[in-house]
């Protein structure tokens, strides 16, 4: 397979993530935002955002428990970690491409 091919595949699949990352990132705001207005958790539009989110935020839950019981500090870890995973991601991504040339 030529080496061009592979790095236009990349560069592809690359340029895809990041701009799909920032979508789920902003998704996963509104339905942390959402928790403020309960009416909004429990619409079909609520409900589908907790069948994205809370398989992502659920071990962040059991690793860090809620503050006091109230205050829910896993989206923040998530959202941290989802930022260092994309970081990585994209690190591995540009050496391989690098490599390529």
């Amino acid at each position: 397979m030529d080496n061009q091919l592979i790095i236009e595949v990349l560069s592809f699949i690359q340029s895809f993530i990041n701009a799909i990352f920032p979508i789920f990132f902003w998704g996963l705001i509104i339905y942390i935002l959402s928790s403020w207005l309960p009416g909004l958790r429990e619409s079909a539009f609520g409900q589908i955002l907790g069948k994205i989110y809370e398989p992502i935020l659920e071990p962040f839950r059991k690793i860090i428990p809620p503050l006091g019981g109230v205050l829910d500090l896993s989206p923040i870890i998530a959202i941290i970690v989802m930022q260092l995973f994309l970081s990585g991601l994209n690190a591995i991504f540009n050496t391989i491409i690098t490599s390529l040339y």
